[in-house]
């Protein structure tokens, strides 16, 4: 499942389901937390299930509420009989918070849907980003957000003026994107919630791309054609990719050699390989 970009859609209003699935977005997330009133939670869940009992042209992925508060549980049961192509799972903490929520899906006929856990929304968790691959397996990918934690240690804020990320915050990007590829998952990165900065959207997904995350979570259908362009390689790093292995293919027993002047060695390949693979599974995607 190729995860460049995932779109949050509230639980509650299916008037904006088919919206969002035309979006071009490679998933959706149909959020039954903090999109959703409390005392919308229910036709939240109903809305959400009969969406899911009918097909649709994209993956959808629902966020239950927290693991170990007391809506996660409906939110599960409302589920049984249909086949989401995910469980977003907020507030995880390492494996313990995967390895309950395998076993209370497993009890509802959903074993096999994969889980996508928001790994940094409370200080525990921050310590438990390296622990997820001994649950690889389970997980489409490992996510992260900027803004639960610091309302948790009591933060007045995650940015900058500029917007940049401070410090604390800046760590906990960083140690989700090695945690997830670590445990060989996506890398997806948060949310950027400046729905009319285009220009600071595109500034940020390239950053997201530069820096090795693999797709990037958004708010408004708006901002999918942009998060999508930035995971995408473009013709220019598709062909350095291709001379890169076409030039070790040539002499398979050099450790290094000069391609368009530049020297590259194992690295390198490994990158270009990496540019090859998600083109090709681009191209197969829209065939």
């Amino acid at each position: 499942m190729r995860l460049r970009s995932l779109l949050f859609v509230p639980g509650d209003r299916p008037d904006r389901f088919a919206k969002a699935a035309a979006s071009g977005a490679d998933a959706l997330i149909l959020d039954l937390e903090d999109a959703v009133a409390a005392s919308a939670k229910d036709s939240a869940r109903a809305a959400v299930a009969d969406w899911l009992r009918e097909p649709a042209p994209v993956p959808r992925f629902v966020r239950i509420n927290p693991a170990d508060g007391p809506l996660a549980l409906g939110d599960l049961d409302a589920m049984v009989g249909t086949r989401p192509d995910g469980i977003v799972v907020p507030k995880a903490e390492g494996v313990a918070t995967i390895l309950y929520i395998n076993a209370v899906i497993a009890d509802r006929g959903l074993s096999d849907v994969p889980l996508l856990p928001i790994a940094t929304e409370t200080p525990a968790a921050i310590f438990q980003l390296g622990s997820y691959g001994t649950v690889a397996h389970r997980l489409a990918g490992l996510t992260w957000g900027a803004e639960d934690l610091p309302a948790a240690i009591g933060a007045a804020t995650s940015r900058e003026p500029d917007g940049r990320y401070t410090a604390p915050y800046e760590l906990a990007r960083s140690l989700t994107l090695f945690g997830a590829h670590a445990a060989g998952v996506a890398a997806i990165d948060t949310v950027y919630p400046a729905i009319r900065d285009a220009a600071g959207l595109a500034a940020y997904a390239a950053r997201a791309a530069r820096d090795g995350f693999t797709g990037m979570m958004a708010i408004h259908p708006a901002q999918v054609a942009t998060i999508n362009a930035a995971f995408t390689p473009d013709d220019e790093t598709v062909a350095r990719a291709q001379a890169i292995v076409d030039a070790f293919a040539a002499q398979p027993d050099a450790g290094a050699l000069q391609v368009d002047g530049r020297m590259v060695d194992a690295p390198h390949l490994k990158q270009a390989l990496r540019v090859l693979a998600l083109r090709d599974s681009m191209a197969d995607r829209s065939s």
